[in-house]
């Protein structure tokens, strides 16, 4: 089965590569496979495959103008010893629930998951349609994509990478994994603004045709590394069939019981892949979609009004601090029947009035999906009551997710074996994590508070930050978000 994609906007179907190469689609909107393959091995026959196996297979399914010897060769150079952990997405049991542990990556975020992988599918992808002008990924990010992007790209021969993050938006560990990032292909921009502003600049620069046919005349080619880019998106779907491969492997679950999926979300690309996963044939009952209190998702889900037009709350979970979920806009299209002219004029709406009010027919098939959020009082105490009584601990946003599961089990009576998706390492968020355990120090720093924090726990700082601190400064720019397309322009020398 020859799977092909298209714009949610409307478009002629491309092939994957070009999909993954463009990014955005021309008329604005973003990619999505025009049908769902179906696993069609028996799971417990896939219980067999380790990691590496099972991404080749799913990613063959959507990839299927890419040669299997070529996903492998994308596989086995992403899914390396960057991983902290052999087994790459391990599923840790805390009494009756499941914690899929998603930052074992060299940036310590889930984003590892997908942006080990997507350069060596670009890469790939340029080979097999003999392109050769140079791609510029451009890339906003709320913390976590920023940094798993430049790690990804760096050094990479035939690519630059310009990723742009709210100054006063991310955590000072996030922040100083993207500042002294290495490689000559990257720049790093602090921008005076929020996330949103961050990624509406891009896209809008995505957009912009006149810009774009000026870096064609210099041989560059834009790309993202944003979920907005199916190259992103489709590698998350690997590791919920995994999680739930491996609860039947352990004897947790029979085969084919159905199972829910609880996903802290912002950007809404995580939760998506659960969606799609689901699609293909994985027995999940509900997604769980738990916000903070930028609570735009949750009120959508409730109430079928998506309305960014409130005040942007700074939290204790940044990488969720987001009033424009862009991934959301696939769901649209799958939940309207593939209506293009629906979409667009939902998108229109969003860009001009702040919110759109979807239909009753659409609104009917979010069944799948609850929704409920969490503020940094309840954060907190997840964190700190899950520490003292099992011993494990959880970042900031996994902590959402907890709570919200938890108002999911006493609201619906539901006793279903469910995943809770453990997105970033507690040591990326230290001086909120501490705060939760009652260590917290004003008068220490961040990174001082990474070794109390490690000697609290009794758990040693991940390799990847220790002793960050002390690394040289190496991208210090910072900008308004009206000169995001000048300082592309300046790194780009065009």
């Amino acid at each position: 089965m020859q799977i092909m994609y298209k714009g949610t906007r409307g478009e002629k179907s491309i092939n994957s590569s070009e999909a993954i190469i463009k990014g955005i689609a021309e008329a604005g909107g973003l990619y999505i496979p025009n049908e769902f393959p179906k696993i069609d091995i028996p799971f417990s026959k896939l219980i067999n495959y380790d990691y590496r196996q099972l991404s080749v297979y799913i990613l063959k399914k959507y990839l299927t103008d890419f040669t299997k010897e070529e996903i492998e060769y994308c596989v086995n150079n992403a899914y390396d010893d960057k991983f902290e952990k052999g087994e790459i997405a391990p599923l840790v049991k805390v009494e009756e629930e499941f914690f899929l542990e998603l930052y074992h990556g060299s940036t310590l975020a889930f984003k590892d998951m997908a942006l080990s992988i997507l350069p060596y599918l670009l890469k790939t992808a340029c080979k097999k349609l003999n392109i050769k002008d140079e791609i510029v990924i451009l890339t906003a990010t709320s913390g976590d994509t920023g940094k798993a992007a430049l790690q990804g790209f760096a050094n990479v021969e035939g690519t630059k990478i310009i990723v742009f993050f709210p100054e006063k938006g991310v955590s000072s560990i996030q922040k100083a994994q993207m500042v002294t990032q290495q490689g000559e292909n990257t720049h790093v921009v602090g921008i005076y603004g929020n996330f949103d502003d961050a990624q509406k600049a891009v896209k809008e620069i995505f957009n912009d045709k006149e810009f774009n046919n000026l870096l064609k005349d210099k041989k560059y080619m834009l790309s993202s590394a944003n979920s907005i880019n199916i190259g992103r998106l489709i590698p998350q779907v690997v590791y919920y069939v995994y999680s739930y491969l491996s609860m039947l492997k352990h004897g947790e679950i029979k085969e084919g019981e159905s199972i829910n999926v609880c996903v802290p979300t912002g950007n809404f690309g995580n939760i998506l892949a659960a969606y799609y996963a689901k699609k293909m044939g994985l027995p999940i009952n509900k997604l769980i979609c738990a916000s903070n209190e930028n609570n735009v998702l949750c009120d959508f889900f409730n109430e079928g009004i998506y309305n960014k037009n409130r005040e942007f709350k700074v939290t204790s979970s940044p990488s969720m601090d987001i009033l424009v979920s862009s991934n959301l806009e696939r769901l649209l299209y799958h939940i309207s029947n593939g209506d293009e002219d629906l979409v667009s004029d939902l998108m229109k709406k969003l860009n001009m009035e702040g919110k759109y009010i979807i239909n009753e027919s659409m609104k009917e098939k979010l069944k799948d999906f609850y929704s409920g959020f969490a503020n940094d009082k309840e954060t907190y105490k997840i964190i700190e009551n899950t520490f003292k009584d099992n011993g494990y601990l959880m970042d900031t946003h996994t902590a959402v997710a907890y709570k919200v599961y938890k108002d999911y089990k006493n609201a619906m009576n539901d006793n279903k074996k469910t995943i809770i998706v453990s997105t970033a390492s507690p040591f990326k968020f230290p001086r909120d994590v501490c705060k939760a355990l009652g260590i917290d120090n004003n008068d220490l720093n961040d990174f001082q508070l990474l070794y109390r924090l490690s000697s609290f726990t009794n758990i040693n700082i991940p390799n990847s930050i220790r002793n960050i601190e002390n690394r040289e400064v190496i991208h210090n720019n910072l900008c308004k978000k009206e000169e995001i397309k000048s300082e592309i322009e300046k790194f780009l020398k065009v």
